[in-house]
């Protein structure tokens, strides 16, 4: 596999039911991003895009097909290898915010490295915080915070593990235009800095355009 290859999926399909019932979630998905990519997927409601999302993040399993990610072939892993494949290299944002109540911003950022017995790195946990303007929020807690300032204590807790693709399904669905504006500067300059690939799932039209590369999905087949 090329060095500069994250992932690459072929033939990647994803059935729900069988004979008349049968559903193409994903069907014959030919895919690849590079290193430092920003990709951009978009489709309707129920076209494959957070399967092809949760897929790529082992968070499902496909129907059949092969996905290469990071240099190996993630598909013939068993449930212990695809969990210690996400903890490393995959971070995840999704639309809803998923933070703990009763933690506070850093302890909610942290979370991930503490379910793994890992210390964080401090000088990074407080270059996360200063990026995305939460160095004066750290502890404070969820609920005294905006949707947007709660969607930046998602995006550093994706980030905190440093992991080489960030995943993200809808980051920006609950937010104003001017917080969608400010979380997705965040994130092209989180992939610029450290290097990482990111893979977007909107229905936003403005924010596809930014991405390096726009995809769409159709009935489970993608498209370019």
């Amino acid at each position: 596999m090329d060095d500069n290859l994250m992932i690459k999926t072929e033939k990647l399909v994803k059935q729900y039911g069988e004979g008349e019932n049968m559903i193409y979630a994903l069907n014959n998905v030919d895919f690849e991003v590079r290193k430092g990519e920003f990709v951009a997927v978009t489709g309707e409601s129920g076209s494959g895009k957070t399967t092809l999302l949760n897929c790529l993040g082992s968070l499902d399993r496909p129907t059949s097909g092969k996905i290469t990610a990071c240099g190996r072939e993630i598909t013939t892993l068993d449930d212990k290898g695809l969990s210690a494949y996400r903890r490393k290299n995959i971070g995840f944002i999704f639309q809803s915010y998923n933070l703990i109540p009763v933690l506070n911003v850093e302890e909610n950022i942290v979370l991930p490295l503490n379910l793994d017995n890992t210390p964080p790195d401090t000088e990074f946990l407080n270059e996360l915080l200063e990026l995305t303007g939460l160095d004066k929020k750290r502890l404070n807690f969820p609920h005294e915070l905006s949707g947007g300032q709660q969607q930046r204590v998602a995006f550093a807790r994706a980030l905190i593990h440093k992991p080489q693709i960030i995943l993200a399904d809808e980051p920006t669905g609950n937010l104003d235009s001017k917080n969608s504006r400010e979380i997705i500067s965040i994130l092209k300059s989180s992939i610029k800095k450290y290097n990482q690939t990111l893979i977007l799932i909107t229905h936003d039209g403005s924010i596809a355009s930014q991405a390096d590369r726009v995809c769409r999905i159709s009935d489970g087949v993608l498209s370019e």
